[in-house]
């Protein structure tokens, strides 16, 4: 069996797993218990249909020839496709990630919170409302000269168990017109940043953006789920020596 994919907080917070045919979603709600063991790690191949199409190649999570490009994420208004088809409007936001990591960001303004949970934003703010994604980029692309158009999976794990300064979130927020904010929770309610770590096996605490918050041995993990697809899996307990907290040792 596979781990061929992932939902993060916003679609269902889920792993997708597979024994080369249909895909089974594992719901990662708070309190289930999860128990694979990770084995080999290669292409996690391709889902058409609901069915999982496996690739033999060992480039992981991909291979070349099931690696997609979102030419949109590129896009600064000067569209990259043969025609542009963005035509739906769409929002601005700033999002937050605790503590002091403020992002620029558009999406089609119908998955505007949807997109800030599939991010793991902290706290967002609507700025603008446009007819299309090509104006809605080149807006971003102007505000990205002094406020981030990504944040690194390191920053998030920094934020899980931080609170967004408030202070420097509203001197941001002071340069814009906000037409909506939003504070978003995940019930984590962790008191100290989880130990990073690529294990399967524990108990779910909760999902913030693509981040698996798991807790087995007295300590917490902070799983990007993105490095787990690709793997082999196994039902059982994970068997290798992991990374302790200090407060495990209470």
């Amino acid at each position: 069996m596979q781990l061929v994919g992932y939902e993060p907080s916003g679609r269902g917070s889920a792993l997708l797993v597979s024994d080369g045919g249909s895909v089974e979603s594992v719901p990662l709600e708070p309190g289930a218990e999860l128990s694979y063991a990770l084995g080999s790690r290669r292409c996690a191949g391709t889902i058409a249909n609901g069915e999982h199409v496996p690739c033999d190649r060992s480039r992981a999570p991909y291979c070349e020839y099931h690696t997609s490009t979102w030419v949109c994420a590129r896009c600064t208004g000067s569209c990259l496709k043969p025609e542009m088809d963005c035509y739906q409007e769409h929002a601005v936001y700033v999002a937050a990630f605790a503590a002091d990591t403020f992002k620029i960001g558009v999406t089609k303004s119908r998955r505007l919170e949807t997109r800030l949970r599939e991010q793991g934003a902290d706290r967002a703010a609507h700025i603008h409302t446009v007819s299309n994604g090509r104006i809605a980029r080149e807006l971003e692309a102007e505000i990205a000269d002094w406020l981030v158009d990504r944040v690194r999976t390191r920053s998030k794990v920094a934020s899980l168990a931080n609170a967004v300064d408030e202070a420097a979130w509203e001197v941001v927020l002071a340069e814009f017109d906000v037409l909506d904010r939003f504070d978003l929770e995940y019930g984590l309610a962790l008191e100290s940043r989880p130990v990073r770590e690529t294990i399967a096996s524990g108990t779910v605490r909760g999902v913030k953006g693509r981040l698996l918050v798991l807790e087995t041995g007295g300590t917490t993990y902070a799983v990007d789920m993105r490095d787990l697809v690709g793997y082999e899996i196994t039902e059982g307990a994970t068997s290798r020596n992991l990374q302790s907290s200090l407060g495990s040792f209470g």
